[in-house]
């Protein structure tokens, strides 16, 4: 398994690859498991010193995808699908009720409302206008 931590657009990420079969990768990205195809299939390194060129990529969820999520206070409003923040309707402070229109997100084309799960407090705001996610990503925080 090789482990690398990625910085796009400012957002850090920890990525695991766990198994490479011909165009089919095996990853965890921030603690969630992806299947991803490249164009074409990748040829074992033969010097471990080789630095790897990352493969363009289209993520594609596992059927079995596991999550871990560690228990923390609050409510957490997290994206269901990779994509691009359009618009964050609320600030740290914000009342928001359950099913509010908190963040725009774009994914594959579409523009998607992701809504609060709970009323109450945004405690914390993650994403900025521009940034890009992935699915499982924490975007509010609300207590």
């Amino acid at each position: 398994m090789k482990n690398y931590k990625l910085k796009i657009n400012g957002n850090e990420y920890n990525v695991d690859i766990n198994e490479v079969e011909g165009q089919e990768i095996k990853l965890d990205v921030n603690g969630t498991s992806y299947v991803v195809t490249v164009d074409q299939e990748l040829k074992p390194q033969k010097k471990a010193t080789q630095r790897p060129v990352a493969p363009q990529v289209s993520p594609a969820a596992s059927g079995n995808v596991q999550k871990s999520n560690p228990a923390a206070a609050g409510a957490k409003v997290t994206t269901p699908l990779p994509g691009t923040i359009l618009d964050v309707f609320v600030n740290v402070g914000d009342t928001v009720k359950e099913g509010q229109t908190v963040v725009l997100l774009e994914a594959m084309k579409m523009e998607n409302n992701i809504e609060a799960d709970a009323a109450g407090t945004v405690k914390e705001v993650k994403v900025r206008k521009g940034d890009s996610v992935l699915e499982g990503d924490v975007l509010v925080v609300i207590g």
